[in-house]
């Protein structure tokens, strides 16, 4: 088993990297939580494979389980459904004592995290991460949101778990596309991290290689990330560099209106991104190609007819990076190397259609 510490100012947790942490919950989570009750949080996709094993081994700890499920994708990720969520563990009598797991994906990660941050201004919060998307990035690092009308992840707070648990197992009951839109997340991490781990990805040819090498993929990405948020727990500076593509992919994913994922819609970012940075000289040419080649092998989309529109440029002005008017973007001088370049929103047309 690997295990990466991230160790902050107020908070010290461990992420767990096993494949058969499925077998053994109630043993990892009693490491850290004393008997108390559970909110277990999962969705409807999760909740048939995964949500009647998990609460038998953690009532078999001791501990007594709320068990809670909701409709899978983005819709539930909101204050509406949070509240519901609250409701529900007060009408239970749940107190500051106790806690709540997340069991899921990016969604159910950032909607257990709102619930736990708000239920009685703060209670336990642990993540079991089911996707490769959460694995590599949502679960790691304490950022939290729910959406609100059509901004994403607009409401929330930082709030890190006790522990967070990623098994490559539950991967396997994944479809190759919402595997593969994780994925993404995984080349932009490789981009940020290093020669080596970008070397790696190089190496990934298809859905198949990114079953085989799930857990070293995971590992290097949670690796990197754990360093950033250690640095800059808050986003005030470093942890910015996460952001590479998702500006961009974030104003797409949101005009598909759930036609794309958002690991997808990252990647037709990072692409438009990059590709504009090439031509105003701003990064190295061929490494666009190189970004390409890593997300096409895998079959993820590049390319979106939003881009350029009246209301892709709407979506930026209302992202939660749009700083007075000005959006901090992130560039990659070399691979390894990310940079912020600030652009006013009012010369995005220009930059984005030249």
């Amino acid at each position: 088993m690997s295990t990466i510490t991230v160790d902050l100012a107020t908070k010290k947790y461990d992420v767990k990297i096993d494949n058969t942490l499925h077998t053994r919950l109630g043993q990892e989570i009693s490491t850290v939580w004393s008997a108390r009750k559970i909110a277990l949080l999962t969705d409807s996709n999760v909740g048939p494979l995964y949500l009647k094993d998990t609460a038998k081994q953690l009532r078999e700890a001791g501990f007594d389980i709320l068990e809670l499920e909701v409709p899978a994708g983005e819709s539930s990720k909101s204050l509406s459904v949070a509240g519901e969520l609250i409701a529900k563990m007060a009408t239970a009598g749940f107190t500051r004592g106790d806690g709540v797991i997340a069991l899921g994906g990016g969604v159910i990660g950032d909607l257990g995290g709102v619930v736990a941050s708000l239920y009685m201004r703060g209670i336990a919060f642990i993540q079991i991460a089911t996707s490769l998307t959460a694995q590599v990035d949502s679960s790691v690092g304490g950022k939290t949101a729910v959406n609100l009308g059509n901004t994403k992840n607009i409401a929330g707070s930082f709030y890190q778990p006790d522990l967070d648990l990623v098994d490559v197992t539950y991967l396997n009951t994944l479809t190759d596309r919402d595997l593969v839109e994780g994925y993404a997340e995984v080349v932009k991490t490789s981009a940020l991290a290093n020669q080596d781990f970008f070397d790696f990805t190089g190496q990934i040819k298809s859905v198949v290689d990114i079953r085989h090498h799930a857990q070293e993929l995971s590992k290097r990405a949670i690796a990197y990330k754990a360093s950033v948020v250690m640095a800059d727990e808050k986003e005030s500076g470093a942890r910015q560099f996460l952001n590479f593509g998702h500006t961009f992919g974030h104003a797409i994913e949101l005009l598909a209106h759930g036609e794309l994922r958002h690991g997808e819609a990252v990647a037709i970012g990072m692409i438009a991104i990059s590709s504009r940075f090439e031509q105003h000289g701003i990064m190295p040419r061929g490494l666009t190609t190189e970004l390409l080649s890593r997300l096409e092998a895998v079959g993820l989309p590049t390319q979106s007819h939003f881009i350029g529109t009246t209301d892709f440029f709407n979506h930026l002005i209302n992202d939660k990076k749009n700083h007075d008017g000005v959006l901090n973007l992130v560039a990659l001088g070399k691979v390894g190397q990310p940079i912020i370049v600030k652009k006013k929103i009012a010369d995005m047309p220009a930059f984005v259609e030249n």
